[in-house]
């Protein structure tokens, strides 16, 4: 049978009050007078409110238990974790020179802080990035084209074929990240191109302010920030081996070599090609999968660029491999010099290359003086209690939760020297405080000195810190100074949107900070009352990946996450043809759905970074026979017209905004909001599949018109309800099935008053906007 916790006593003030009032006549029945004016009276009122507290803190003593408990069985609560994020430094107005910042610099969103995890040089320059975007032309014009640039269209090889006229558009990387460029299909030459400029108060542009530009930029460092696409909602887990992430593949960075005296070099003196430099470049991840910092060392002044490239003719500009043309002349006389950002064995329509070994680039942001910083606080020398020299001695920081890997412990001995200390997860590893000696040695022989003495445990979450006993672990010496220096965060506050980082303490005069995309990765710690619930799931799965119930708990714990749904397929390959569970012995799907996603609120898609979280957590958990493939929910698009009798004292207004957030709540892929009205979860217990509604929608259920009807009638205020329900051909269907990872997303919803709206001109309502790629312009006249 389950166990209950007890209630020492559930006596309250008034229950106390009356009880002694009523013992007055037995025990004192010369008091007559129980009026609350009497001295009295107001006596035991006082003691009554008293001994309501003592029984409220009795009543903790269970509650207590079941917390020490828990961390007796060393299940500690998952402590906070934090946001991270890009920023960029912009010298707009200071001096032009180079100004270096040291890592830890703390930027703030409002009252939220960031430090920073690398330093960097800000070049006092500003950046633009562009690339070469193909455009189609014919007849006509594309005989002007082969007439202006003749001399370049004979190839180098006589025999050989002429060259064709590629026309392009030179277009600038969309910034904040809202675009996707795929350096393989939307550019035309697998490159970005990025134009280092003197900045705009940077006025006269004169021969002068170049050098000085170049000198300062001459032999630094530039920090090129760079964020992939992360749109990818897929990710395996292969069976009998270990998941090991990509190795990091580094941007290429060029420059184009010039010279004093000959101006640009080319390679063929009657052709403008010209040679381009490979720059040194470093990065400490693949900045092909997850956003982070290319360090790019630029040479010295004399090869960076000259105020103007004297061997070229002006029609030469953005010919074959040089750097695209720029029509704006505000932005080309400023231009210092280009770099050339390319990826090796770049999958490209047209690529002779394997493709098992191309590779495919999509990025969304790039930019210069940027830094990787993470959503903390630093604690320094924080000084906590003297040592006692007895035995499972702990200390308490001031501050919880604290990031693991941040805490730093000192301890200082009288009239000694300060001695770091050790982190350990388990103080029974731990040598003893006094050295022995192996009784299996001959006598005389050395002390075992394997494993660490002085060492401490440390729970995040509440900011305990405990050291040994003695025989597992040193005791901190009587009257020891003990000093900690620790990080802390506060989780899902440091989710923050792009520009809200923009304010520093510690900036140099001159420099603004901003974030060009949001931040990332930050979540609350594990209440209490979450972490008990994994009590009995931790006893039966020890942490391991085994049952179907084990992948949805475990993946639902995972750090730094917040996810919103988890379905677990046993048995189920999704790439596999035929869909159907009990297919693939010792595969095990998981779909996972994350709380929120701002790009797409209604239908929220995980990321790749969202995913290799996951796999991270997952992989040491797992059987190593069992693979496991991690997706995001297939959204199938349904259109939804409703035609509606309001009841006549009813508002027509709020009757119509409660169906479209019932049919919404009724067609979420995520589970009811705790905090949603009564109402709407008395409805829910009426449905059938109460159970399975929990998570959202179900799984292999179809959306069923009459189904929708009926949830639609349930809205109070609804006399009478038409709805019509359809696919993205546009033709009604009674029902809409859904299969595998299948969900459905409401592509339109329309409320109407009377006979609903048919669904040809819902259809034709949509406005399709995903055409970043293309520029609408009026066609132009041959003749005026």
């Amino acid at each position: 049978m389950p166990l209950t916790i007890p209630n020492l006593d559930d006596r309250r003030y008034q229950d106390l009050l009356d009880e002694a009032l009523a013992r007055i006549p037995i025990s004192t029945p010369e008091w007559t007078n129980f009026n609350k004016s009497d001295p009295g009276v107001t006596l035991i009122e006082v003691f009554a409110f008293l001994t309501e507290n003592l029984l409220y803190r009795s009543n903790q003593i269970p509650e207590r238990n079941r917390r020490k408990f828990l961390s007796l069985l060393g299940i500690p609560l998952q402590p906070a974790t934090a946001a991270q994020g890009l920023v960029t430094f912009n010298n707009e107005r200071g001096p032009l020179q180079n100004i270096t910042l040291n890592g830890g610099l703390e930027v703030r969103a409002g009252q939220i802080p960031f430090l920073t995890q690398n330093g960097l040089d800000v070049l006092p320059v500003e950046a633009r990035v562009f690339y070469k975007k193909e455009q189609a032309i014919t007849g006509q014009a594309k005989n002007y084209y082969q007439q202006f640039y003749l001399s370049y269209l004979q190839p180098v090889d006589l025999s050989a074929a002429r060259l064709e006229p590629q026309i392009y558009q030179t277009l600038p990387l969309a910034a904040g990240g809202s675009t996707v460029l795929d350096l393989g299909t939307d550019t035309i030459d697998g490159a970005l191109w990025i134009a280092l400029l003197l900045r705009e108060a940077d006025k006269p542009y004169s021969e002068s302010r170049m050098r000085q530009a170049r000198q300062a930029i001459g032999g630094k460092t530039i920090n090129l920030g760079v964020v992939p696409a992360l749109s990818d909602p897929s990710r395996d887990l292969p069976a009998g081996r270990i998941a090991t992430g990509e190795n990091p593949l580094l941007l290429q960075v060029r420059l184009p070599v010039v010279s004093e005296t000959k101006g640009l070099m080319l390679s063929n003196p009657n052709r403008p090609e010209p040679q381009y430099l490979l720059l040194p470049a470093t990065a400490t991840q693949n900045v092909l999968v997850e956003p982070g910092i290319v360090q790019v060392t630029l040479p010295e002044e004399q090869e960076i660029g000259l105020w103007s490239w004297a061997n070229l003719n002006p029609h030469d500009a953005g010919v074959g491999n040089l750097p695209p043309s720029l029509e704006d002349s505000s932005l080309s006389d400023r231009v210092i010099t280009w770099l050339r950002v390319s990826v090796p064995n770049l999958k490209r329509p047209d690529s002779t290359s394997d493709s098992a070994t191309a590779v495919r680039a999509r990025f969304s942001w790039l930019g210069i003086n940027a830094a990787q910083v993470s959503q903390r606080a630093r604690v320094s020398n924080e000084l906590l209690s003297t040592g006692t020299g007895e035995p499972d001695q702990s200390v308490t920081l001031s501050r919880a939760p604290v990031l693991p890997g941040s805490l730093t412990l000192s301890v200082t001995t009288i009239n000694g020297q300060p001695e770091a200390w050790q982190a350990v997860d388990d103080l029974m590893s731990a040598g003893p405080e006094v050295p022995l000696s192996d009784t299996f040695l001959p006598s005389g022989s050395r002390p075992v000195t394997g494993s660490p003495v002085k060492v401490f445990t440390l729970n995040p979450e509440s900011g305990e810190v405990r050291f040994g006993d003695g025989t597992h672990g040193a005791r901190p010496p009587l009257g020891a100074v003990i000093r900690a220096s620790y990080d802390i965060s506060q989780g899902q506050a440091g989710n923050v949107a792009p520009g809200a980082i923009n304010t520093s303490p510690a900036l140099p005069p001159g420099l603004t900070v901003a974030n060009p995309i949001p931040t990332r990765g930050g979540a609350a710690s594990e209440s209490a009352e979450q972490g008990e619930k994994q009590i009995t799931r931790y006893l039966q799965h020890r942490d391991r990946l085994v049952n179907k119930t084990d992948f949805e708990t475990i993946t639902l714990r995972t750090p730094g996450l917040d996810i919103g749904r988890v379905e677990v397929l046993p048995t189920y390959n999704p790439d596999l043809a035929s869909g159907q569970s009990g297919d693939a012995p010792g595969a095990v799907t998981l779909m996972v759905i994350p709380r929120y996603d701002p790009r797409q609120p209604n239908a929220p898609q995980p990321d790749q970074l969202f995913l290799d979280t996951i796999c991270d957590y997952l992989d040491p958990r797992r059987l190593v026979t069992t693979e496991v493939f991690l997706r995001g929910p297939t959204y199938v698009p349904v259109w939804i017209s409703v035609g509606l009798q309001v009841v006549a004292e009813r508002s027509i207004a709020e009757v119509r905004e409660a169906v479209k957030k019932a049919v919404q709540a009724y067609l979420s892929p995520l589970p009811p909001d705790p905090s949603s009205q009564l109402d709407n979860q008395m409805n829910l217990l009426n449905t059938p599949d109460y159970g399975n509604r929990l998570k959202g929608w179900p799984l292999n259920k179809a959306v069923v018109e009459t189904e929708l009807l009926t949830e639609i009638s349930r809205v109070p205020g609804v006399l009478s309800v038409k709805a019509l329900l359809g696919d993205a051909s546009g033709v009604e269907r009674p029902s809409i099935p859904m299969q595998g990872l299948q969900l459905p997303r409401i592509a339109a919803l329309e409320v109407s008053i009377g006979d609903p709206l048919a669904l040809a001109e819902l259809q034709g309502q949509q406005i399709e906007t995903n055409r970043d790629n293309l520029l609408p312009v009026p066609a132009i006249p041959e003749e005026c």
